[in-house]
């Protein structure tokens, strides 16, 4: 898998830190989808710099929309979740694009595009936001170097095997060195050996300081991680144990 030892995989200095070092809040935060009930229903919580947090429930539990809703990429019905010190139901369109520059997202289907490159995948936020190209490939094969895959980085994401392409999906959300990473059930779609290597990746993230909130249903992977664990029902939140009290 690499030497760990070395560059940091993500960087907080650069984040709108909140008092206390609380880089999520969460405050009576809901979601609604009409007549359906809440998906989301009045949570409260708060994640700060170097915390690996597991949120998870059974499907319909609201872990995803949960994660969609920190992204931006959902509007709360009420409450508020504090996101790198902005309120993100209040941002416009705008300002959420400039917020996201600041969070990664790993996707359990990957989301790689086949027709390019891993390392044309993983540059892919850098392009967005008009990173120079010397430093773009900079960082790239720096990325890459770090996860195992710069010998890799000319070849098609089709051609690596299943825990290569989330290694190459965790380096794109991780290249734009992110103050908080999202990862939704990232190890749904792999083997034991691969699920292992993935979550040590993701725990090795959160070491060197980044917020890491992992969404799973994988009650064994939870336990073995001894990390902290925010456990949803019908969409509330109805246990945070931190490690060590389970």
């Amino acid at each position: 898998m690499g030497d760990r030892k070395g560059a940091r995989l993500g960087d907080p200095s650069q984040s709108q830190q909140q008092p206390g070092g609380a880089l999520l809040r969460a405050y009576h935060l809901k979601k609604s989808y009409g007549q359906g009930g809440f998906a989301i229903a009045d949570l409260g919580f708060e994640v700060g710099a170097g915390e690996l947090v597991f949120v998870t429930g059974p499907s319909g539990a609201g872990k995803t929309t949960l994660l969609r809703l920190i992204f931006g990429a959902e509007r709360p019905s009420s409450g508020q979740a504090i996101v790198l010190g902005r309120n993100v139901g209040r941002l416009g369109e705008a300002a959420i694009r400039v917020l996201r520059r600041r969070i990664g997202f790993v996707f359990q289907d990957f989301k790689l595009l086949p027709r390019r490159s891993v390392e044309e995948n993983v540059a892919m936020p850098l392009e967005v936001v008009g990173t120079p190209r010397q430093e773009t490939r900079r960082r790239v094969f720096a990325i890459l170097k770090r996860l195992g895959l710069e010998k890799r980085r000319q070849r098609s994401p089709l051609s690596l095997s299943g825990g290569e392409q989330q290694r190459v999906a965790i380096a794109r959300a991780l290249v734009g060195e992110p103050a908080i990473l999202l990862a939704d059930e990232p190890t749904g779609n792999l083997d034991a050996e691969y699920t292992l290597e993935i979550m040590d990746w993701l725990a090795d993230v959160a070491a060197h300081g980044t917020a890491v909130l992992v969404a799973t249903h994988d009650a064994n992977l939870v336990e073995r991680s001894g990390a902290r664990v925010l456990e949803l029902a019908k969409g509330r939140l109805v246990a945070d144990t931190k490690a060590g009290e389970r």
